[in-house]
């Protein structure tokens, strides 16, 4: 299925995150925020069961066009290049709401059809690179923990880094092939904000691995501070369990205990040869970071899904993150959001208290993101421009996979659903690839052709096309996630006169 569709009117602007935060801050205090019911863009009625793509629905701007490559794909999670050229896309094989099918790595055929160069048994895979004449291929493990593998074109599959803490909420994520000829990914943590609790059970995992928790890469000295809530792991109703940070599901620390860190570990980029070998720690203090780019000066950029308001230590009104990184620097997890402590009221959920510090001290002051979006968004892949025939030379692309609330807290409306555009040197953030409408949100509750949930970008060799990997239709309620398969599309952003 093929279309395309020029934009004839301009982008709308959005708000910037920190008068978005202002703004929902007001409102929650007015007791708004607190009286309205949650409206995020998956809360809606099923779509028809086969997604209808009509790219005359997206807007992107003057001057562009945005094309359909490839449709019909479950869960599709990342796009890659071999030294030909030739377009080859992941299947995760898993999604939240605890669907499971297979993951693989597909060939993208002229014309959209789709060929299997390899198939896994441990999903999902979340993302792969080219690099050194193989596919490099980041398997979250939710059965049986996180892998970086090298897969050769004919399908035969080596393992390059095992035994990565990807059994919980976030997986292993990436890769990426940096300058110096490693490979970078990033590995997402095992909770929301350090303490494993009942909203882990509903995703599936702490029934699976009771034992899993986060792990820190260097030592931290904890405050003793632990949390209590429901005990979903026995039949009484009414049994309870309290939980410190860094520790098994019901399991208590004390103030002034060291929890030793190692690597692999939780909430970090790390870095390995792309034939395998040492695995060394690159930054740490991340919560899930997703995206990994690398600028045209060499410059390290990740994106980093923001705290939920859920669990047994939720965080409010946190936005995501885009981090310019500095090699050996901690980054603010579990106690820091936004480059300011989590333990304040500014980031207490309405009428609770204000998330209590797990650290006695961080491993140093956290730096400012180097821009922000909006709380709940879930920015997640991301790629930059380096070549002038695409246009936006330096500037950062970022797909914007979308709210999943109410499992992440409460939105007042759709946030996501969009391809934005990152000015590196400012931090303005901007609509690059949006849906038509006045409203935003996906295609499946604007019910018309356009974007579902993009979940990574990336440009091709030449950099003359940005490719927008849409993980397909994902229906949020109070049970959580409901997927649909086979509703995963890619999509090709080009300058209108290099089209085709």
């Amino acid at each position: 299925m093929k279309g395309q569709a020029t934009l004839r009117r301009p982008l709308r602007s959005r708000l910037r995150p920190a008068l978005l935060l202002g703004l929902a801050a007001t409102a929650a205090q007015a007791g708004c925020f607190s009286a309205r019911s949650s409206s995020g863009g998956g809360e809606t009625a099923p779509p028809p069961p086969t997604r209808v793509i009509r790219t005359a629905d997206i807007e992107v701007p003057d001057g562009y066009v945005i094309e359909v490559v490839a449709t019909g794909l479950t869960f599709p999670t990342g796009v890659t290049f071999d030294d030909a050229g030739q377009v080859y896309v992941t299947e995760a094989g898993y999604s939240y709401g605890e669907v499971f099918t297979t993951p693989r790595l597909l060939r993208i055929e002229p014309g959209g059809a789709t060929s299997v160069v390899a198939a896994g048994r441990n999903p999902p895979w979340t993302g792969v690179a080219w690099a050194d004449g193989a596919f490099i291929v980041s398997e979250g493990g939710v059965r049986d923990g996180g892998k970086i593998l090298r897969i050769a074109p004919n399908g035969e599959t080596q393992t390059l880094a095992a035994g990565l803490p990807s059994l919980g909420d976030h997986h292993t994520n990436g890769p990426v092939l940096g300058p110096d000829g490693n490979i970078y990914f990033g590995q997402g943590t095992a909770t929301n904000s350090g303490v494993v609790g009942e909203d882990n059970y509903k995703f599936g995992w702490l029934k699976r691995h009771p034992e899993f928790h986060d792990v820190p890469c260097k030592d931290v000295t904890l405050t003793g501070a632990a949390l209590t809530g429901p005990n979903p792991l026995t039949k009484d109703d009414g049994d309870e369990a309290t939980t410190g940070a860094f520790v098994p599901f019901g399991t208590q620390t004390q103030r002034g205990q060291v929890i030793p860190g190692k690597v692999p570990c939780s909430g970090a980029v790390m870095r390995i040869p792309p034939r395998g070998g040492t695995l060394h720690l690159v930054a740490w203090g991340f919560r899930n970071p997703f995206g990994i780019a690398f600028s045209p000066d060499g410059k390290l950029f990740v994106t980093d899904n923001g705290y939920d308001d859920r669990g047994s230590r939720p965080v409010w009104g946190n936005a995501d993150a885009l981090w310019a990184v500095t090699p050996g620097t901690w980054y603010g997890w579990p106690d820091y959001a936004d480059g300011r402590p989590v333990a304040q009221d500014r980031y207490a959920p309405p009428g609770q208290k204000p998330p209590p510090p797990l650290l006695e001290a961080p491993p140093n002051p956290p730096p400012q993101p180097a821009a922000f979006f909006a709380v709940h968004s879930s920015s997640n892949g991301i790629d930059i421009s380096r070549a002038p025939a695409f246009g936006h030379v330096g500037d950062a692309f970022v797909a914007q996979f979308g709210d999943q609330a109410p499992d992440v807290g409460k939105v007042l409306h759709p946030v996501g659903f969009k391809v934005v555009r990152v000015d590196l040197k400012t931090g303005v953030v901007r609509d690059f690839a949006v849906n038509r409408g006045k409203d935003n949100g996906p295609a499946s509750r604007l019910k018309n052709g356009g974007l579902e949930r993009p979940i990574t970008v990336r440009f091709d060799r030449a950099g003359r096309s940005l490719y927008v990997v849409d993980f397909g239709v994902l229906l949020m309620d109070e049970k959580g996630a409901k997927p649909q398969q086979g509703t995963g599309a890619l999509f090709r952003i080009t300058r209108a006169a290099t089209a085709g």
